[in-house]
């Protein structure tokens, strides 16, 4: 692998220069929110990058909670990626038709279970198009490849992690959600979820750390944790709807090289539905306490 160990994200000429190469493998990680009124599967099966196969976030999960896509356990990960022909001693490169929305929650899951060379396709699909890449059709098979498991357990927080974090005081909590659902003015698009955010939680939707598509250089990066009074230095936990757009957090965190966060797998989704107090208004909390 070239020295991009500095950065989570490679480009689409990059990508072109390497396609078919025997150690690396291609995910299309496409998933969309249903008020999007796309899917993900449907536009793979219709195109995608050369030799891409399939990553269903929603069938790649625990279907032992009715909590959405929430992290399989790790043999069953291990299971599915062998089955997709990705091994974890691959180079991996993750995209999505949006450009960046999924694409990092599986560049989250996969390092989570072990893979090392992990890296987001920077601008997604449609950056791919842009630059002239090769696109196929139908369902791509690869022979079985073996991904084994080293899951690291505080990759993912759960409702406790974060309502002794917020506490305590120990840790930031970031909420990636968009600003109107943060402040309890916008809907949730779950039926029956309210909207508002854990009180002490702070506000950084993931659309002001993108642009076109793409993440934005570290200078703009450093600029919206400033304006969401985040501290990228002090520990944090990232949260959203249901553990996806907060991924694009951790992947921002790691483009402008900082620690890795931990991510809260269930989100305001299990917050919201547990009975947990429900904050509305913008928060303007006191930064975490040095640990």
């Amino acid at each position: 692998m070239d020295p991009f160990s500095a950065s989570p994200l490679v480009s689409a000429d990059w990508l072109a220069s390497r396609l078919g190469a025997a150690d690396l493998v291609v995910i299309d990680a496409s998933w969309y929110l249903p008020a999007m009124r796309r899917d993900g599967r449907a536009e793979y099966l219709n195109e995608h990058v050369s030799g891409a196969v399939f990553f269903d976030i929603d069938e790649i999960s625990d279907h032992s909670t009715a909590l959405p896509h929430m992290l399989p356990t790790p043999q069953a990960f291990g299971d599915a990626m062998g089955a997709l022909g990705v091994g974890n001693a691959m180079t991996i490169v993750v995209y999505d038709g949006a450009g960046l929305f999924s694409a990092p929650r599986v560049w989250w899951m996969l390092r989570t279970f072990g893979a090392r060379d992990v890296y987001v396709l920077d601008g997604g699909l449609p950056a791919w198009k842009r630059q002239g890449g090769g696109l196929q059709s139908g369902l791509t098979r690869r022979p079985p490849a073996l991904f084994t498991v080293q899951y690291n357990e505080r990759a993912a927080a759960g409702l406790e992690d974060v309502r002794l974090a917020l506490a305590g005081k120990t840790a930031q909590v970031v909420d990636a959600r968009p600003a109107g659902r943060f402040r309890g003015e916008a809907p949730e698009p779950r039926p029956g979820l309210p909207s508002g955010h854990m009180a002490g939680a702070l506000n950084l939707p993931a659309s002001e750390l993108m642009a076109d598509g793409r993440l934005l250089e570290p200078a703009g990066l450093r600029a919206a944790f400033a304006r969401a009074g985040f501290d990228p230095a002090q520990p944090a936990i990232t949260s959203c709807g249901s553990g996806v757009s907060a991924a694009i957090v951790n992947l921002a965190l790691e483009a402008t090289n900082h620690p890795a966060p931990r991510l809260y797998d269930g989100s305001w989704t299990e917050w919201a539905s547990s009975g947990m107090p429900v904050a509305s208004g913008q928060a303007f909390p006191p930064r975490a306490k040095k640990l």
